[in-house]
């Protein structure tokens, strides 16, 4: 019970700072039980006193407000993409302390070694953002099964079966600074940036977010959480068949979206097989500078991708499709043609074209989503903490 109300009462301080007063009304609990809850969790280092509330029309002297506490425990975040690391410290506010990314080529690389060079930026980021974190979550390219400990399949980084916890805790364990001992959880990283969208976006309870790096994936978020699917695998965009007699892709089956809309396919359109360095920023440079091929490739890229669109759309009926990752900022060449596709493809049902929309996180949804996950699972239980 003592746990259950200290997260009732964190939970309503971290929709703003609110007075012992309105938390009581807020929670239903009575003004007692929420200042000896408030207490403990000012014990604990989650809330703190931020000075006189706003006022509520009430006479006499205004209660103190309670808010979270941005020196308390942090949300740590990484990201491992086949062609960069990640790492992110967000406060209780989920506010960003520290970031850092690296560029570095993962594809085929052993994970003990790409779990160092992991470490070694996530021991930078805790040192700069100056909080204890109280956990991490690690966002990865591939098939996370449902318990959130083994990464099934990453195709594009080239690995299998791969134990993303006990890969990572050695690493940390080197770094040194008691990174190695946080509770690890990881995740597919469209589906932490479906979250993100959500916890720290301004759209709608249900949408399908789809985004890219290496690959194509998607989250589907219904009525605020994740649909994850009978295994966990749900979201695999990027093998839904969109011209199921094309060519083969690296899973094995023919014409997926991936196929047509993912980092190869595009590049090879364009005529920049095998660039190196960051091709959502080569795409988006050369568009913007009128490159016909660039432009002619990625407007291939938004049909592929509004096709597949269309038949999300006509199954789940989401109230937004929400382009994240690389995918936003390449939207102003990507969205005329997916558009076009939605407007002749969802028929039976209305699909105004504002209904189609760019991420405002961008490509750092996934990493945000990662840290962010954090600080919510200590507010929804701070019972361990406080």
């Amino acid at each position: 019970m003592r746990r259950a109300n200290l997260a009732l009462v964190l939970g309503v301080i971290a929709s703003g700072p609110r007075s012992r007063a309105e938390v009581a009304a807020g929670t239903g609990l009575t003004r007692a039980a929420v200042s000896s809850l408030a207490e403990q969790l000012i014990a604990a280092g989650l809330v703190v006193e931020e000075g006189p509330a706003a006022s509520s029309g009430r006479v006499g002297r205004p209660g103190t407000a309670l808010g979270l506490n941005p020196a308390g425990p942090g949300g740590l975040g990484a990201e491992i993409g086949v062609r960069h690391l990640g790492a992110c410290v967000v406060d209780l506010r989920g506010e960003v302390r520290a970031a850092r990314r690296r560029e570095v080529s993962n594809h085929g690389r052993e994970p003990a070694a790409v779990m160092a060079d992991l470490a070694g930026l996530l021991s930078e980021a805790v040192t700069e953002a100056g909080l204890r974190p109280a956990g991490l979550t690690l966002a990865v390219p591939g098939l996370v099964g449902a318990s959130g400990g083994v990464l099934q399949r990453a195709a594009n980084l080239d690995w299998r079966d791969v134990p993303l916890a006990a890969e990572l805790r050695p690493a940390l364990r080197a770094v040194g600074g008691g990174l190695a001992e946080l509770p690890i959880e990881a995740d597919n990283e469209a589906n932490l940036g479906g979250l993100a969208e959500h916890w720290l976006g301004e759209g709608p309870e249900d949408f399908l977010y789809v985004s890219a790096e290496a690959g194509v994936g998607a989250a589907i978020v219904v009525g605020g959480r994740l649909l994850r699917g009978a295994r966990g695998f749900a979201g695999e965009f990027g093998h839904v068949p969109v011209h199921p007699e094309g060519p083969r892709c690296a899973c094995g089956a023919h014409g997926c979206l991936e196929q047509y809309a993912g980092e190869a396919a595009v590049l090879r359109a364009a005529g920049l097989a095998g660039a190196g360095g960051d091709w959502v920023a080569l795409l988006a440079d050369r568009a913007g500078a009128g490159d016909r091929a660039a432009r002619t490739a990625l407007a291939g890229a938004g049909a592929a991708l509004g096709t597949a669109a269309a038949g999300a759309v006509n199954l789940l009926d989401p109230a937004e499709v929400v382009l994240g990752g690389g995918y936003a900022r390449l939207a102003p060449w990507l969205l005329p043609a997916m558009r076009a596709e939605l407007a002749a493809r969802v028929t039976v049902r209305p699909w105004p074209a504002d209904r189609l929309t760019v991420s405002r996180l961008g490509r750092r949804g996934p990493l945000l989503g990662a840290a962010v996950r954090v600080v919510r699972a200590v507010v929804a239980d701070p019972g361990p903490l406080g």
